[in-house]
């Protein structure tokens, strides 16, 4: 009974295990999101009208990246409590409320086993406020765009065998209707 992303001494107490699950988050956050966003106005929330950098939505995470305590990042890890090794956790800050909670969770869990099984390397954490960054900025670190729609989301997840497998034949070939 311990927390598998909780690691003594390693950056941010985050384990192996902790950043290859983030990694495959990150990896397949894009043809998830028709999922984790199913509406159109889901879309709205990550892009639209907002007071940040021209693009950006400012409700939710726009750009698939992660950040120790970053707020503008899609997968953000929380500040560790000391002595709470229970407390190391991961935030996956772009998901609608309005989103099914079961098959949320389902294609969440699926990326992030993936990422385990497969051992995906976990990139570099974003420090900077990831909306105030020039587009060739993001590029350069590496960090690409949500889907700007529900359309290209759910183009996205019509191409993925992860979310396929997750879902189901019967529940992948109803949700994309």
């Amino acid at each position: 009974d311990r927390n598998a992303f909780y690691e003594s001494g390693a950056e941010y107490q985050l384990s192996k295990v902790g950043r290859s699950f983030i990694a495959g988050l990150l990896r397949h956050a894009a043809e998830i999101s028709a999922v984790t966003n199913q509406w159109v106005n889901s879309y709205k929330r990550i892009w639209g009208g907002s007071s940040r950098a021209a693009g950006a939505g400012g409700e939710a995470p726009s750009y698939i990246c992660w950040g120790h305590n970053n707020r503008s990042a899609l997968i953000r890890v929380p500040m560790y409590k000391p002595g709470k090794t229970g407390s190391a956790r991961v935030e996956v800050r772009s998901i609608d409320s309005g989103a099914n909670p079961y098959l949320t969770y389902a294609v969440l869990l699926a990326a992030g086993l993936k990422g385990i099984e497969e051992g995906y390397e976990l990139p570099a954490g974003a420090d900077d406020d990831v909306w105030a960054l020039s587009d060739a900025e993001r590029r350069a670190m590496g960090i690409e765009p949500l889907p700007q729609n529900l359309g290209e989301a759910i183009s996205l997840m019509e191409k993925s065998e992860l979310v396929a497998e997750t879902l189901g034949e019967h529940v992948f070939d109803f949700f994309l209707r």
